[in-house]
């Protein structure tokens, strides 16, 4: 019998070791191959929520972050070289605008009832949309062109994002995690009782979902 697992993964979409994280967790699912089913919910972080609405200049955002561009630019070299291992050709100097990500989690969150897999598309797509394209992903435009692609109604979401749904549920579950004691991301919490910290190598994200499997399995005998 198949033992699912279920997996909720605290991430911010303007985060790129969150980015790389989803990549290694991939290859880490096709590690565990079909014995061990997953169950994947995704779950809002910010990393900044200090950003306006309408996001921030990016390179003033940087400067201002890491000290100086200089400093900023040595570890997106850094990460460049990481992301190229996991599959990511990140676009740095294609970001213009660092946004606020609170209606990006709006819509993440609207996915996780809109179908099987809808959610993790949603989640891939801004991920893309920031990193590789430089788009703005606070913009509602861009969110309702998600919304769209993956089949989700449009018209809905627009309506949505213009009103204040889901907002503060966003907030609190944000401040729910960092009770728990979720202070980076990405964070994999595995039934709800074990966290696997950062974008661990496949390998060692595959041994968590095994070890947590055979435990649901040995407890269900």
């Amino acid at each position: 019998m198949t033992e699912t697992v279920h997996i909720d993964i605290v991430s911010d979409v303007v985060c790129p070791w969150c980015f790389v994280g989803k990549k290694r967790f991939e290859k880490a699912l096709v590690e565990i191959g079909e014995d061990i089913a997953v169950e994947i919910n995704w779950r809002p972080f910010q990393l900044d929520p200090t950003i306006p609405p309408g996001g921030k200049d990016r390179k003033q955002y940087l400067a201002e972050k890491f000290g100086s561009m200089e400093r900023s630019n040595e570890l997106h070299r850094n990460l460049a070289n990481i992301g190229a291992e996991a599959g990511i050709p990140f676009q740095f100097d294609a970001i213009e605008v660092s946004p606020n990500t609170l209606d990006a989690h709006r819509l993440i969150r609207w996915a996780q009832t809109a179908g099987d897999g809808v959610q993790g598309h949603v989640v891939e797509a801004l991920f893309e949309l920031y990193f590789l394209k430089g788009q703005n992903i606070s913009d509602h435009s861009v969110l309702i062109d998600v919304a769209r692609e993956v089949g989700m109604d449009a018209a809905v979401i627009e309506t949505l994002l213009a009103s204040d749904a889901d907002r503060e549920a966003i907030t609190q579950e944000i401040a729910l995690a960092q009770q728990m004691g979720v202070t980076g991301v990405p964070c994999f919490i595995l039934e709800n009782k074990y966290a696997v910290m950062g974008a661990q190598d496949p390998e060692t994200i595959a041994d968590a979902i095994r070890q947590v499997a055979a435990e649901k399995s040995g407890a269900t005998v």
